[in-house]
C-alpha cells in the first residue's frame, strides 16, 4: 500500500498492536454481525425489536469511548486503561456465553428473562469503551514525538501517520472479515454456545499477546511541572474553562489572575509570604495558565461538532447490514449445491473483503488519478475523502431499495398464486452490490474520519479525538433506533402494516431505504457547505 521507503516502515510495536486490534475485531464482529438472528430465532424478539436492540447496543458501545476516554486521559496511562478494559471485555463475553448455555438447557416452552443477556452485552460495551480508543492512540504513540505534527518540511511524519491509520484499518477489516464469515457459520451450524465462546477465548488471547509485547512498546509520560498540568486532565479542565467563561458572560465576580499576581509581586518586595499563601498563589497561576491554554481546545472541539453531526447519517446507513440487510437475506435463496446454505450474516464479509482487496488500489490507482485532476500532492484532502464515501453510501442505499422492491414484487406474486413459502426464489447474491459499495465507501469515509479527528484535536487529547470518531457510529446507532421507532409510530397511526413487519412480504423496507437516501442526501449537502468554511488544523500548520 505504501512506498518502499525505509522511513515509512512501521515499527514492530505498531505491527503487533495492529494484529491485536484485528483479534479484538474478530471477537466483536463474531458477536455483533449475527446478533439479530440470535435475538429473533432464540430470544424470540420481533424484527423491529431485535433491530432496535442491536442498534441501541452498538450505539452504546460506540459512544462509550467518548465517556471513558477523558477519564482515561486524566487519571490513567493508556497501557493500564487497555489492560483493565480488556478484563471487563472478557467478562462480558464470558457472561454472554453463559446466557447462551443457559438457554440451551432451558425448556423451550418456558420464557427466559433477557436481563442477564442485556447485562452481558453492556459489560462488553463498557470494556470496549476504554479499550478501543486507548489501543489506537497507544498505537499512534509508537510513531514517535515527531509524528505528532500533521505536516513537516518533507511531509514524512504526515505520510507515516496516514500509513499507520491505513494499515490499522486494514488489520481491523481483516479481523472483522474472519469474525463475520467464520463465526456466522459456527453459530448457524454448531450453535450459539460455541459461537460466543470462541470470541471470548480470542479476546483472552489478545490480552496475553498485548502483555507479552510490553518490552517493545514506546511509553509516553507527562511531566509533573506547571507546563504540563493541563495535559493531565484535559477534559476536566475544558469544562472548568467553559464554566469560567460562562460566569464572565453573566458578570459574576471572578478574580483576575494577572492583577492578583501583580499584587503578590509588590507584597514580596516588602515581606515574605507564608507557605499557605505561596501555595494558593501557585495554584492560581496554574489555573490561569490552564484557562489560557484550554480555551482554544474548547473552540477546536466545538468547531468539529458540525462536521461530526453531518456524518451521523453515514453511520445510520452502516447499521443496516447487521440488521435489515441480514433479515432480507434470510428470505432469499441461499443454497450453494444441495446441502450448504449461506448464513445471511456472512454477506457482511463482502464489506470487509472489498476493503481488504481495494484499499491497496487507493494509493496506487486512485491517488495518482486524483493528483492529475486536482494538481495537489495528496490528490484529495481528508474532508473530500469523507465526502466521496458519503456519496457512495447513498448510492448503495439506492441499490438496496431497488433490490428490495424486486424481492417484494416476487413475494407478492407468489402469495397471489396461493404460495406461502417463506423463501423468495431470488438469489441472495443480488444483495452483493450494496455490500460492496458500502465497503468502498468505508475506505474513503472511515479511514478519513480516523485521521481527521485524530489530527484536528490538540496533542494532549488524541484519545478523545479517537473517541469522537467512534462516537459518530454510536450516536448514529441511536439515531437509527429512533428512526425505526418514529416510522413504527407513523405507520401505526395510518392503520397500515409496519414497514418492519415480521411478515417480510408485508414489510416495506424499500420505503425505509428511500427515507435514508433522502436524509443522507440532505446531510451530504449540508456537509458540502460546511467544508467550504472549515479551516483544518493541518492546513494552518503547513502554512506556518
Amino acid at each position: 500500500m505504501a512506498g518502499g521507503h525505509k522511513q515509512k516502515r512501521l515499527s514492530n510495536s505498531c505491527i503487533l498492536l495492529i494484529v491485536i486490534a484485528g483479534i479484538e475485531r474478530f471477537a466483536f464482529k463474531g458477536v455483533a454481525s449475527n446478533l439479530v438472528t440470535y435475538l429473533t430465532d432464540v430470544v424470540n424478539l420481533s424484527n423491529s425489536s431485535a433491530a432496535k436492540m442491536v442498534n441501541s447496543w452498538v450505539g452504546f458501545t460506540s459512544i462509550m469511548p467518548l465517556l471513558v476516554a477523558p477519564i482515561a486521559d486524566a487519571y490513567w496511562d493508556k497501557y493500564s486503561t487497555i489492560m483493565s478494559s480488556s478484563f471487563l471485555y472478557v467478562m462480558g463475553l464470558v457472561a454472554l456465553t453463559t446466557t447462551a448455555l443457559a438457554r440451551s438447557w432451558h425448556h423451550k416452552k418456558r420464557t427466559m428473562s433477557s436481563s442477564f443477556l442485556s447485562l452481558s452485552l453492556y459489560l462488553i460495551s463498557l470494556g470496549q469503551g476504554g479499550y478501543n480508543p486507548s489501543l489506537q492512540a497507544f498505537g499512534a504513540d509508537q510513531l514517535g514525538e515527531e509524528d505528532d505534527l500533521p505536516c513537516g518540511n518533507d511531509d514524512t511524519s504526515s505520510n507515516k501517520k496516514a500509513l499507520f491509520f491505513q494499515w490499522w484499518y486494514f488489520g481491523v477489516c481483516a479481523g472483522s472479515l474472519m469474525g463475520v464469515t467464520f463465526m456466522s457459520y459456527i453459530q448457524d451450524t454448531f450453535g450459539w454456545v460455541l459461537g460466543f465462546a470462541i470470541p471470548a477465548i480470542s479476546m483472552l488471547l489478545s490480552i496475553l499477546v498485548f502483555s507479552g509485547g510490553s518490552s517493545i512498546y514506546s511509553y509516553k509520560k507527562h511531566d509533573d511541572d506547571d507546563d504540563s498540568l493541563q495535559d493531565k486532565k484535559p477534559f476536566t479542565n475544558m469544562f472548568q474553562t467553559i464554566k469560567a467563561s460562562a460566569l464572565k458572560c453573566f458578570h459574576c465576580e471572578i478574580s483576575l489572575p494577572n492583577d492578583k499576581s501583580e499584587g503578590v509581586e509588590l507584597e514580596l518586595q516588602e515581606r515574605p509570604l507564608c507557605r499557605e499563601n505561596s501555595e494558593s498563589i501557585k495554584v492560581t497561576n496554574k489555573d490561569s495558565k490552564i484557562s489560557m491554554c484550554l480555551l482554544p481546545n474548547v473552540k477546536v472541539v466545538i468547531k468539529l461538532l458540525p462536521i461530526w453531526a453531518m456524518l451521523l447519517m453515514f453511520a445510520v446507513i452502516f447499521q443496516q447490514p447487521a440488521t435489515f440487510f441480514t433479515k432480507q437475506g434470510m428470505t432469499m435463496k441461499r443454497n450453494i449445491g444441495k446441502n450448504f446454505k449461506i448464513p445471511p450474516a456472512t454477506l457482511q464479509s463482502a464489506i470487509t473483503l472489498s476493503i481488504i482487496l481495494l484499499m491497496p488500489l487507493y494509493d496506487r490507482v486512485f491517488i495518482p488519478f486524483a493528483q492529475l485532476i486536482t494538481r495537489q500532492e495528496k490528490g484529495i484532502n481528508m474532508m473530500q475523502r469523507m465526502g466521496i464515501g458519503m456519496v457512495l453510501s447513498i448510492i448503495a442505499m439506492v441499490i438496496a431499495a431497488l433490490v428490495e422492491m424486486k424481492r417484494l414484487d416476487i413475494g407478492r406474486q407468489m402469495r397471489s398464486e396461493g404460495l406461502q413459502a417463506e423463501i423468495v426464489p431470488i438469489s441472495i447474491f443480488w444483495l452483493l452490490p450494496q455490500y460492496i459499495l458500502l465497503g468502498v465507501s468505508d475506505i474513503f469515509t472511515v479511514v478519513g474520519m480516523q485521521e481527521f479527528f485524530y489530527g484536528e484535536v490538540p496533542k494532549n487529547m488524541r484519545t478523545v479525538g479517537i473517541a469522537l470518531y467512534t462516537s459518530v457510529f454510536g450516536v448514529g446507532s441511536f439515531v437509527s433506533a429512533l428512526l425505526i421507532t418514529l416510522v413504527e409510530v407513523y405507520t401505526d397511526s395510518k392503520g397500515t402494516p409496519s414497514w418492519f413487519s415480521d411478515d417480510m412480504v408485508e414489510a416495506r423496507l424499500d420505503n425505509y431505504y428511500w427515507l435514508l437516501v433522502w436524509l443522507s442526501s440532505i446531510s451530504l449537502l449540508l456537509y458540502t457547505l460546511l467544508c467550504k468554511y472549515y479551516y483544518s488544523k493541518s492546513d494552518s500548520d503547513c502554512e506556518t
